[in-house]
């Protein structure tokens, strides 16, 4: 696909998440590939484009999703398309998570938020070669339930040897029978080896500050916590400057980082 023009894809389904977050399901005219981790730009044609994550597998090479919350203009705009509009993509950019260099190894994967979508893609690559890891723990936290995102699919997620899920939410409701607390109140007794596990972390900047911090604590390597740093990201090619982080551009340099890499920037968590 074109690294600089929009190619079309259809909207073929859309899925409610949440009140303000929907999972987008398009179908490619020409083919298209990502790696997990990579991102993509998202056009609506006459109006504007955004970046996001894919949240499908990376092997699935038909189609693909995209989960977006409503909190802008553009944003506004997909969350009112409706199925069978054609719209427009155009990438993958970025580096995604080296999945080989995960091989052998435990692993921990936090999501907060929306950020279980870039998350999810990564589960699936994982789970799609399972045999290659010692055993991943996937830690999950909303403001809410009813802020959770991929309900239906939670039991899959869980449904796996070598796997445990932990969920919690900010904020119960009566009905609520599981973990109340932010998501670090689940990274504790961890099932793993944290001095050479592997940690993944994808959500708000005030959640990935504070989980980072407590897998240091915890025992994690600097060089082996990989954070997803696309918050700012803007045209997607390393021209606008909007991403800038430092010495890097987070479009062309990551999304995915090491902390190790990151850690001493000032305003890595603005």
């Amino acid at each position: 696909m074109s690294l600089y023009l929009p190619n079309k894809v259809t909207l073929i389904k859309i899925i409610e998440e949440t009140p303000t977050i929907k999972t987008f399901v398009f179908k490619p005219h020409v083919s298209f590939s990502f790696k997990t981790g990579q991102f993509v730009e998202l056009t609506y044609p006459g109006a504007g484009e955004a970046p996001f994550t894919p949240s499908s597998s990376p092997n699935k090479k038909d189609e693909f999703e995209v989960t977006i919350m409503r909190v802008g203009r553009v944003t506004e705009l997909f969350h009112n398309a409706k199925e069978g509009e054609v719209l427009g993509v155009r990438g993958p950019y970025g580096n995604g998570y080296p999945l080989d260099d995960f091989k052998g190894k435990e692993l921990l994967i936090v999501g907060g938020g929306v950020g279980l979508a870039p998350l999810r893609s990564l589960i699936y690559a994982l789970y799609a070669r399972i045999n290659d890891f010692k055993k991943i723990v996937i830690c999950y936290g909303a403001r809410s339930p009813q802020d959770i995102i991929y309900k239906y699919q939670l039991d899959e997620f869980k449904d796996q040897t070598k796997v445990e899920f932990r969920l919690t939410v900010d904020r119960a409701e009566p009905t609520w029978k599981g973990n109340v607390g932010i998501v670090t109140t689940t990274l504790d007794k961890l099932p793993i080896d944290t001095k050479s596990a592997t940690g993944i972390v994808c959500g708000p900047p005030i959640m990935m500050k504070f989980v980072s911090l407590k897998l240091l604590e915890l025992g994690f390597a600097p060089d082996k916590v990989y954070l997803s740093m696309e918050k700012n990201m803007s045209c997607g090619l390393g021209k606008c400057g909007h991403c800038r982080l430092g010495k890097y551009y987070i479009c062309k340099d990551g999304p995915v980082f090491k902390l190790q890499d990151i850690k001493d920037m000032w305003d890595i968590w603005d």
